[in-house]
């Protein structure tokens, strides 16, 4: 344990502060919605990649993938193919065009009025179930990034777990509540640039200080070889088809991840995206091998198992560091929490404030009024997350699975598609969101035989499957709608 040292404790306070500092100057700059929702469509190749990949990864990418590594040894290599694949895809057949057709269709802010102006549909359904999913699946997701919070201040302070959600809670709230998208952005590209950083410092130095990676390995293999295997599992046992198409599926994920894509839609122009997705890839390609790195390490470096192995990375820092220098690398951590979390909240914020408060009580309502009605959803869903993520046993990695696969399924299909296929009509949009959704809710609490299956990939079959049939079952969309859909299209 890091314990209360006062080197530490510092670096964290002009950490927060500064992160407020940039909340602060960002509220400055935000006068209406779009500014505080998209930032006003103004980002660079920069700021839009790192700010994709600092809120896709999380806390999870500093404790749940290390804990995997750590727990399962190579067998953790799958995972990170199948984001890496998953992020170059995302930016290389979705940014482009959502970012023109989010434009062309009413200047959608969020992906459910999207899915509205996309598809006429008068009825609002497409939004309100949009929206509804957007926050069932956030307030997990939000909650992972809590635990993740509580994990690192109960570790590196001593202090209570539910005391260290809490305290996590309320740094992340502080900033996303006032400066909204800009100073969600700007912070991403300091914690992207500073878990960057520490994901390839700490794993390099536990290995030297273990006597380099051919000792790495050795450890391993006494502790059990099958970690040096990516094909059989801790127990030895080869690796089903199965198993491996799980892992390899969280790549799906990119595709209906609200928070990734809204990067999409705020980036200034089209030509800023292919320097943004190498800047993306090669960013999340180091980070992913530098956290495998670290799952790795610890094995190696730790004699006595480690009872969590989500603290893998906070250990070795420790073990490793003095405490100033500790204290920046334990950073990292709050950034990755914080660089999620506070997207999250906001698109979640942004649903309530545009896709219910405005759709369906207040069309009347005033830019000022919105951007405050988004603000209090910041702290209204902060408060159910954090009551979600008091259970001091949960899994970083768990929660991050269960909504990253219901955003994979209910958006993904939906919205490439809908990019894609001009004779998708609004009610196929529908079938394909609810069955998406509902397949991973359902499928999720089930196990055995081929329901062991990652929830994601039943869930984004299905979720196509009914966006076809249903398509081709109902009428032609309008001539009004193909004729906008080949319009943006030819424009992208």
């Amino acid at each position: 344990m890091v314990g209360n040292n006062l080197g530490v404790t510092l670096t964290f306070i002009v950490y927060i502060l500064l992160m407020l500092a940039i909340g602060y100057i960002a509220w400055k700059r935000t006068s209406n919605l779009s500014d505080y929702v998209l930032g006003g469509r103004s980002l660079g190749p920069l700021p839009s990649a790192l700010s994709a990949g600092a809120s896709d990864m999380s806390g999870w990418l500093l404790l749940g993938l290390p804990g995997y590594a750590y727990a399962a040894g190579y067998e953790a290599i799958w995972i990170a193919v199948g984001l890496l694949v998953g992020t170059w895809l995302n930016w290389l057949i979705v940014a482009r065009r959502l970012r023109t057709y989010s434009m062309a269709a009413g200047d959608s802010l969020t992906l459910p009025s999207y899915f509205e102006n996309r598809f006429e549909d008068t009825s609002r359904l497409l939004r309100i179930i949009s929206a509804f999913f957007i926050l069932l699946f956030f307030l997990f997701y939000t909650s992972s990034g809590l635990v993740a919070g509580g994990k690192l201040f109960q570790t590196v302070f001593g202090i209570d777990y539910t005391t260290a959600v809490i305290i996590g809670t309320v740094a992340v709230v502080s900033y996303t509540f006032f400066g909204g998208f800009l100073a969600v952005v700007w912070t991403d590209v300091i914690q992207g640039l500073l878990m960057f950083a520490a994901l390839l410092i700490v794993p390099i130095m536990a290995i030297n200080a273990d006597g380099g990676w051919s000792a790495t390995q050795a450890a391993m293999t006494a502790k059990n070889p099958e970690f040096l295997s990516a094909f059989t599992d801790s127990d030895g046992k080869a690796m089903t088809a199965m198993a491996i198409l799980s892992l390899l599926g969280w790549g799906l994920g990119y595709f209906g991840q609200p928070h990734i894509l809204a990067r999409f839609k705020a980036i200034r122009s089209e030509d800023d995206i292919p320097a943004a997705r190498r800047i993306a890839v090669l960013w999340s390609g180091l980070g992913l091998f530098g956290a495998l790195l670290v799952g790795f390490a610890a094995i190696g470096y730790f004699d006595t198992p480690l009872e969590d192995g989500e603290k893998a990375f906070m250990l070795l820092v420790n073990a490793l560091f003095n405490p100033f220098v500790a204290g920046i690398l334990l950073a990292a951590i709050l950034a990755a929490i914080m660089s999620t979390a506070d997207s999250q909240l906001l698109v979640s914020s942004s649903a309530l404030a545009e896709d219910f408060y405005k759709a369906l009580f207040r069309r009347e309502a005033s830019q000022n009024e919105l951007v405050w009605v988004g603000r209090f959803a910041v702290f209204g869903i902060a408060v159910v997350a954090c009551l979600l993520a008091f259970d001091p046993d949960s899994k970083v990695l768990e929660l991050v699975s269960y909504a990253w696969a219901g955003f994979g399924a209910a958006f993904g299909p939906a919205l490439i598609l809908s990019l894609f296929w001009k004779r998708m009509t609004r009610l196929g949009a529908l079938a394909g969101i609810v069955v998406g959704g509902v397949t991973v809710v359902i499928w999720g609490n089930l196990s055995g035989g081929i329901l062991d299956l990652y929830e994601i990939i039943p869930g984004f079959l299905f979720a196509t499957i009914s966006i076809v049939v249903v398509s081709l079952a109902t009428p032609e969309p309008s001539e009004s709608i193909q004729e906008g859909f080949e319009s943006a299209m030819g424009n992208s």
